[in-house]
């Protein structure tokens, strides 16, 4: 039986801020889509991660409720089903031992399934601080401690793990930035994976890539020292550099091999004229299934993430099924997106109708109808003709159109339409904005805190039913303004995304 206390841990908080105390929504349009989202985000489906039976059962009710709506399959072989291969690599269990203490693996430290790793070893300890390339001083061999951070004028990620590399430490250790509020640190994590696509090459190096709780950090290095560096570090403080102690580590693997499908299905325009101008709507179906346990609960059901939008567009095309659009549209509901966009880049690259029938990719995602729906950022909304319109849209409704407040945490190039961008073609995605300093702000903090890739995002979590209605409304008006429209939609002018840049200049990830 699901562990039931996890409804309160949703926070009263979260309920008191939202200002939301009704058990559901209570407009019949939003009742029959919260329907396909519960049960497509129910404890049946096992939290749908890709290569699961959960996630083929949802794929299936995916299909079965296309087919319902009057699309016509445009997977493989006359099916709903595209199905991409994938490859996991995880470490099923792991040691750490520091000089102060052990850690607890994934609620204090995770590691990257390298192919490479060892089933155990001993490594030096050294401490670097942020670890730019002119510090690190003799590292060769050693588990190099450093902090990640995004704030400018210090290294960031890439940079980091090129001067290690440079200077020939043996593996890094990471301490999750407690800094970094925007989109804190999660622990516990809920598995520690690498899921790559099986035509994918996989780097062997034996390197040791590490994430670490900045509340452990004592047990690391044994000092006493972790709280004052722990707090200079979130802050950008100069932080010193030290070496001392061995640092303990064992790993067990496992490995294997699976498919999982993306869902496509079609719905023919009513313009010949239009035919080659295809809209895809793209949502995600995977979850993060099975995980460690957030109080007694273990299922991720990721209702919000990205149930609930699969859901959306699927009973968009119910309603739309006598109707239609002037132009095509593709329904595109992809798997791996929770492990690197696998499923769309997979479509993308082995398109089921040819790219050069596609005119848009319109993507759901990231969206937490938990606040009052009063700004709204649009992904790429100045590159393309997709952005005017989303914006002409939103403030009919009295919504406040919005760039990305937040470019350091790269949510644009972190979910589905991204493929689509870098393949030239015009894409738009959504995410709830918020005044800053507001309760609205407050709500999504906490959300990312105790929600976000945790079992408590799922259908008993506080949500705002009229900022989720208003949403859903934008969403219809968007889709029919621009499957419907004269012109296709455009790159515009100016664009730093258009394909240009984007696609003759190689990827941009």
């Amino acid at each position: 039986m699901r562990n039931l206390a996890k409804a309160p841990v949703a926070c009263a908080a979260l309920l008191l801020l939202a200002g939301n105390a009704a058990p559901g929504p209570v407009d019949p349009d939003s009742r029959a889509w919260w329907a396909l989202a519960t049960e497509l985000s129910s404890d049946s489906m096992e939290g749908r991660d890709a290569g699961s039976g959960g996630y083929e059962r949802a794929a299936r009710l995916v299909a079965e409720r296309m087919a319902a709506a009057g699309l016509q399959p445009l997977g493989e072989d006359g099916t709903w089903f595209q199905r991409v291969s994938l490859q996991e690599r995880a470490v099923t269990d792991a040691t750490l031992n520091g000089p102060g203490g052990n850690l607890a693996f994934l609620d204090e430290f995770t590691v990257d399934p390298q192919p490479g790793l060892p089933s155990s070893i001993e490594l030096p300890i050294a401490y670097r601080g942020y670890c730019g390339a002119g510090v690190l001083g003799d590292v060769r061999g050693k588990l190099v401690i450093c902090h990640g951070t995004r704030r400018d004028g210090l290294p960031n990620g890439k940079e980091r793990d090129a001067a290690l590399r440079n200077a020939g430490a043996a593996g890094l250790a990471e301490i999750a930035d407690p800094g970094f509020e925007i989109e804190p640190p999660r622990w516990p994590y809920a598995y520690a994976r690498r899921v790559i696509r099986s035509a994918e090459a996989e780097n062997s190096e034996a390197f040791i890539d590490l994430t670490i709780n900045a509340d452990a950090l004592d047990k690391l290095i044994g000092s006493g020292r972790a709280a004052a560096l722990v707090a200079d570090g979130a802050t950008g403080r100069d932080l010193p550099s030290f070496d001392g102690g061995v640092a303990r580590m064992t790993f067990a693997m496992r490995t294997a091999q699976y498919s999982s499908p993306n869902v496509i299905g079609y719905l023919p325009g009513t313009d010949p004229a239009l035919a080659d101008q295809a809209i895809v709507l793209g949502a995600h179906l995977d979850g993060y299934g099975f995980g460690r346990a957030v109080d007694g609960d273990a299922i991720y059901n990721g209702t919000l993430d990205d149930a609930a939008y699969v859901a959306l567009i699927v009973h968009l095309m119910e309603l739309r099924k006598r109707e239609g659009y002037r132009r095509p549209i593709v329904v595109g509901i992809w798997t791996g997106e929770e492990k690197g966009l696998h499923g769309s880049r997979w479509f993308v690259d082995h398109p089921t109708i040819p790219l050069s029938r596609v005119a848009a990719n319109i993507n759901l995602d990231q969206l937490r109808p938990i606040f009052p729906l009063e700004l709204l950022t649009i992904h790429a909304r100045d590159d393309t003709t997709l952005g005017r319109d989303a914006s002409s849209i939103a403030e009919a409704m009295g919504i406040v159109p919005q760039d990305d407040p937040e470019p350091e945490r790269n949510l644009i190039r972190r979910t589905d339409h991204w493929p689509f961008i870098q393949a030239g073609i015009p894409a738009v995605n959504f995410v709830f904005g918020f005044a800053p300093g507001s309760a609205s702000e407050a709500v999504y903090r906490e959300w990312y805190r105790t929600g976000y890739h945790k079992p408590q995002d799922d259908v008993n979590q506080p949500i705002d039913w009229q900022a989720a209605a208003d949403f859903n409304r934008f969403f219809y008006a968007l889709v029919d303004r621009v499957a419907n429209a004269d012109a296709a939609p455009a790159w515009l002018p100016d664009s730093e995304l258009a394909p240009r840049k984007s696609v003759a200049a190689g990827s941009v990830d």
